[in-house]
């Protein structure tokens, strides 16, 4: 076999992987950091599809397999990102109104513990005076930094913490019924609670900042997974608007998050729109979206963007939303979770002990 055939042939395996690792459910961080890079994955099997096609002579049957299964492949990676592509159908009607006193808005950062450009954050508050503004990984040094904000943002949740996983609540909007909880483990803060609406409306919302899958922090996916896939079975118990935010640590196509949306209800306003991609700043090729604002579909879209670098490693993102509970018959409408979805769910949530949830605090 000649040596370019035995480099199609190598290159063509190796192409396979990331497909056949995202069909598994098998929990390790190497296993699901392969939900990641879809696009990219998708280029490389383009790549490797031509390189292949001029390689082989297809005399053999097999170069003809390999180059099918590499077609599957695409396909397979390109129906997980194409709903977040401009040609599908967008999930959330964009609102008709710019402004009303039922809107809310929100900027959602995960600001880099050792990340000292503090104004740059700071700026972006200023320049769009978003209602509410979530910090993840936020520390003590961060809260002192940010206290310039509660002469406008007088509602706060602070949860301080040097682990990667303190985070900062800061609404022009009153507070209600807040709790922070750990949901998982009692190193990782979650915020529940309430927000009233101008318009009086009160809005339950949850942020989140779970563990991700890596060697540096938790081998497997199943504590993350847990985290979210408890949010989502308790949302579904719920009625009236809900919002759920925070730096989710999973990307918006995987099975877990897609999972997390079809128990819940609650739909993602980049559909239809774009990737969006928070994820690594730094790293212009590799960039994924880790960072979301969900919703029920009483909301409609005023605006979504992703905002400047900040100094972080993740882009902020920012969200303005309208509670129209009049337009919910114009939206998407998600298909709920089967059997066998809801039991994979609930081992998840037994596998992630959220027995530990006890430390609950009630502000």
């Amino acid at each position: 076999m000649a040596f370019l055939e035995l480099t199609a042939v190598f290159f063509g395996f190796l192409a396979l992987i990331p497909t056949i690792a995202s069909l598994t459910k098998f929990s390790p961080w190497w296993v699901r950091a392969f939900d990641f890079p879809r696009l990219q994955i998708s280029f490389i099997i383009i790549i490797i599809i031509v390189f292949s096609i001029w390689i082989y002579s297809f005399n053999e049957f097999w170069h003809l397999v390999m180059v099918v299964f590499l077609f599957g492949s695409l396909i397979y990676q390109s129906i997980k990102i194409y709903p977040y592509t401009f040609f599908a159908k967008k999930e959330v009607v964009k609102s008709k109104e710019v402004y009303s006193s039922s809107s809310i808005s929100i900027l959602v950062s995960n600001v880099l513990a050792p990340n000292r450009k503090y104004d740059k954050l700071l700026k972006l508050v200023q320049k769009l005076r978003p209602d509410m503004v979530l910090t993840l990984e936020s520390n003590q040094q961060w809260q002192q930094e940010l206290e310039v904000l509660e002469d406008e943002y007088p509602y706060t949740v602070k949860v301080p913490q040097e682990n990667l996983y303190g985070m900062h609540l800061y609404s022009k909007l009153e507070l209600k019924d807040i709790e922070v909880r750990y949901l998982i483990t009692d190193e990782v803060p979650s915020i529940h609670g309430k927000v009233c609406l101008r318009s009086g409306d009160l809005i339950k919302i949850h942020c989140l900042h779970p563990k991700p899958p890596s060697p540096s922090e938790d081998y497997s996916s199943t504590n993350r997974d847990a985290e979210l896939l408890l949010v989502g079975k308790e949302v579904n118990g719920d009625h009236g608007p809900i919002l759920v935010f925070g730096d989710l640590n999973d990307v918006a196509w995987s099975r877990t998050t897609r999972l997390f949306q079809r128990l819940s209800g609650l739909l993602d306003p980049r559909k239809g729109r774009g990737f969006y991609n928070t994820f690594h700043a730094g790293y212009p090729v590799f960039r994924w979206p880790l960072d979301h604002v969900f919703h029920t579909d009483n909301f409609s879209l005023i605006d979504i963007k992703r905002l400047e670098n900040i100094g972080s490693d993740h882009f902020p993102i920012f969200a303005h939303l309208n509670f129209e509970p009049e337009r919910q018959d114009d939206q998407e409408q998600l298909d709920d979770a089967n059997k066998d979805q809801k039991k994979w769910a609930e081992d998840k949530i037994e596998d992630g002990n959220p027995q530990k949830g006890i430390h609950d605090k009630n502000l």
